[in-house]
């Protein structure tokens, strides 16, 4: 047998944060085994476990390797942080596992329970679902977190999201890898963190590596974000930071922030929430004296909502005739965590389209929407308020946006042209128009929804292709606008004409094998004459505006520029 006691020495922990993805603020920190190479005969970090494993002796280096990383977590010296620990699936199994251990170490080193979040991975090893959840249960009756790690890689994925009631899962890098490009990636992620957060359940993206799969990540609703565009694993405890000035950059740089889809305060009803060391009788009294609302929304020691328990799952015993003594009695008197529901909650960063959205997909099991605050319970939205809410966004985004690809509209085209035009920068602005060509015949030959379809895969280009930093909109129909500052002319020329040309070969797909072969459709024209068409294609007018051009012309040249584009295979250009 190994002398693991040397093995364990040589070992040690490396910590990768774990970021809340709306501000750049530290979360958590995951625990990672460094320095396994340094050992003979081991390779990888499953060499190692393999070996416990086969010598009977998996449990007892989990514990040793727990300790280890929790004493040098609890050097860190950033307040409400947690870690993340990963365990070996197969440990369940082992003869020797008992409870209260994990506990007798955060004692040692004055550390709560709630700073711990266990990492179950759904690839390597499988266990049985019963031993799982029995696993998972114990854990969280226990005050412990759960997290299910490389989520999607497995064969349970969705199965293991039904009955886990994990409390945090963790996407596979394999998904976010690229997920800006990826379509498929981008519609499977987007359902699972909506299935996620209907279920209580907060998401992680891990594997993040580039500025486009972070606000991809953002933007379908990641709670949060790990890889290395925020910091590679490091060993030293001192590198690692409170809030990511990167990212705050990443997130304030975004030009696609709508200020005005913030949630105002008045919405927002301060129902008083209880902390879960809380005792049983308190809630009990709680219950009776506030009768307003018939639940309470619970947090630990850090404020952190953790769900809500109903008043209906405690009436059994709080109305009984001796209730409230049970409940003085310590012997009786057992922790909130077994009458804690999961429920539905959000940030208040994810502005109101996300709120609504959410509470619109989980409205027959919620009476409302938890509010939170970098995962700081905040309070409550009833669902008058939602409707009232709803109400107004539905107003606002009448007047300001398409309502089919959600970007801006003529409203806030104007103010952009009105802004160029007026100077009030000394820059030079690109302003381009695009226009379909021949899109009549092909909303005539395969319909109004096939049309809404070549549409969406323009506005999806747009947004994808041009810089982040571009102002993207529709004007209405096949007709879009896109202005850029501080670019140079080449540039956008180029990337233009890629647009052009990847739209071609996007939309080829929506036609039949038949038409595709033709390269051309027939339909009817204007005069109700048969005659070919060619395949769908966008033609685009590029104009500049410097600080030396006669904005008088603005409109004579624009429209000259467009008349000129059209059907062309590339874009036409002018300098006003």
């Amino acid at each position: 047998m190994p002398n693991w006691n040397q093995i364990i020495d040589k070992l040690d922990y490396a910590f990768q944060p774990i970021i809340y993805s709306h501000t750049g603020k530290l979360y958590a920190v995951e625990a990672l085994i460094r320095n396994v190479q340094n050992i003979p005969g081991l390779n990888a970090i499953d060499d190692l476990f393999n070996m416990a494993f086969n010598d009977d002796y998996l449990y007892e280096l989990d514990l040793q390797l727990r300790e280890k990383a929790i004493k040098k977590f609890s050097n860190i010296e950033i307040d409400d942080l947690r870690l993340f620990y990963n365990l070996d699936n197969r440990i369940i199994y082992n003869k020797n596992l008992s409870s209260g251990n994990t506990s007798k170490i955060l004692k040692k080193y004055k550390l709560n329970k709630s700073v711990i979040c266990f990492e179950l991975s759904e690839k390597g090893t499988a266990i049985e679902q019963n031993a799982l959840s029995t696993m998972i249960q114990r854990y969280k009756e226990n005050g412990y977190s759960i997290a299910i790690d490389d989520f999607g890689i497995g064969v349970s994925g969705l199965k293991l999201l039904y009955f886990s009631e994990a409390n945090v899962i963790k996407l596979d890098r394999f998904f976010i890898s690229n997920i800006d490009q990826d379509s498929k990636k981008k519609l499977f992620c987007s359902s699972i963190i909506e299935m996620a957060h209907i279920m209580g359940m907060q998401v992680i993206a891990e594997g993040v590596e580039t500025i486009k799969e972070f606000y991809t990540c953002k933007d379908i609703g990641a709670d949060f974000i790990q890889g290395y565009l925020v910091q590679k694993p490091t060993t030293q405890i001192n590198e690692i930071e409170s809030i990511y000035n990167n990212i705050l950059t990443i997130i304030n740089e975004d030009k696609r922030n709508n200020p005005n889809a913030t949630i105002d305060d008045e919405f927002i009803e301060i129902i008083p929430s209880l902390n879960i060391n809380t005792p049983l009788y308190e809630l009990f009294i709680h219950f009776k004296e506030s009768t307003k609302n018939h639940f309470v929304p619970i947090t630990d020691e850090y404020d952190n909502f953790l769900g809500v328990i109903f008043e209906s799952d405690i009436k059994k015993i709080s109305y009984s005739q001796y209730g409230l003594a049970l409940a003085k009695n310590e012997s009786f008197a057992s922790s909130l965590i077994k009458y804690l529901k999961p429920s539905l909650s959000v940030e208040t960063s994810w502005g109101i389209d996300k709120i609504l959205e959410m509470y619109n997909l989980n409205s027959k099991n919620s009476l409302g929407i938890f509010i939170t605050q970098s995962n700081k319970y905040r309070g409550f939205i009833n669902l008058n308020s939602l409707l009232t809410l709803s109400y107004k966004r539905n107003i606002e985004i009448a007047t300001n946006q398409n309502p089919l690809t959600k970007l801006p509209g003529n409203n806030q085209i104007e103010k952009f042209i009105e802004k160029t035009l007026k100077r009030e920068e000394k820059t030079i602005t690109h302003i381009i128009y695009f226009d379909f060509n021949d899109f009549k015949p092909f909303n005539d030959i395969y319909g109004f929804r096939l049309g809404d379809r070549a549409i969406l895969i323009f506005s999806e280009l747009l947004q994808k292709r041009y810089p982040k930093d571009s102002f993207v909109a529709h004007i209405g129909g096949d007709d879009f606008f896109v202005g850029l500052r501080n670019h140079k002319f080449e540039e956008v020329f180029e990337l233009t004409n890629k647009v052009q040309i990847e739209f071609r070969k996007s939309v080829e797909n929506l036609y039949s094998k038949k038409d595709k072969e033709n390269k051309y459709i027939i339909a009817k024209d204007r005069f109700n004459v048969e005659r070919n068409f060619n395949l769908l294609s966008v033609s685009s007018a590029i104009i500049e505006v410097n600080p030396k051009s006669n904005i008088s012309n603005f409109d004579s040249t624009l429209n000259i520029l467009k008349k000129a584009s059209k059907g062309s295979t590339k874009p036409i250009s002018s300098v006003l």
